[in-house]
């Protein structure tokens, strides 16, 4: 991250990851368990301008990242203030983002990442991009999942936040972002999924709380 002390909005922003990263912990500790999994939480790491983490350097363009190998959980302050200049606004918009990477975590532990990975490496482009996509809306789908149990458990959720969130989905979907950047919206070329795939899948977390019903995998081979 950069030196020097972080501007009052920045702090806010790191405030706010901070506590619903703790209440992702609440939940996936209670959730993973029932799955035959302990859940080890993952380190956070705030940055700006470019980090250097275990999957390499990155800068604020890629936004925020889960790297399996630290493994760690690295997240862009300006990103949220990216949401904004998208249409996103609102708590539960960020809640997500950080519950998306924290989905991530997950599949890390479960071993699906290292799974997908290996399917790749065995892949021509438009196949590995299709299961990089696969793998980014179960993400999203088990960012829905924490938000029902939170939900069910503390109360998290305050009305309109739920669209909120299907908003932020949508606004960072790879068709709408191409577009967005005046380029061609090749559904190959997609490597998270198209703002109604990430919508939908959102939903279903958001909708059934069940990680189960997450198995986007078996959705796509169906």
């Amino acid at each position: 991250s950069q030196p020097g002390k972080p501007s009052a909005a920045n702090q806010e922003e790191a405030d706010f990851v901070s506590v619903i990263l703790a209440d992702t912990e609440d939940t996936w500790s209670v959730m993973l368990p029932q799955q035959g999994l302990n859940y080890r939480a993952p380190k956070l790491v705030l940055f700006s301008g470019y980090v250097q983490s275990a999957c390499g350097m990155n800068s604020s363009a890629t936004g925020p990242f889960y790297c399996p190998g630290d493994p760690k959980v690295y997240i862009d302050l300006e990103f949220f203030h990216t949401l904004g200049q998208l249409g996103a606004h609102g708590d539960f918009a960020r809640a997500y983002v950080v519950g998306h990477e924290i989905g991530h975590h997950v599949q890390n532990l479960m071993g699906t990442s290292g799974k997908v990975r290996r399917l790749q490496q065995q892949t021509g482009q438009a196949k590995a991009n299709s299961l990089s996509v696969l793998l980014e809306l179960q993400a999203d789908c088990y960012a829905g999942v924490w938000a029902h149990q939170a939900n069910k458990r503390r109360n998290l959720l305050e009305p309109g936040d739920e669209d909120e969130g299907l908003n932020a989905a949508a606004s960072i979907g790879d068709d709408r972002l191409l577009r967005r950047a005046g380029r061609h919206a090749s559904p190959d070329a997609f490597t998270h999924g198209s703002s109604d795939q990430r919508v939908y899948w959102l939903r279903k977390g958001l909708e059934t709380g069940d990680m189960n019903a997450c198995n986007t995998f078996a959705a796509a081979s169906g």
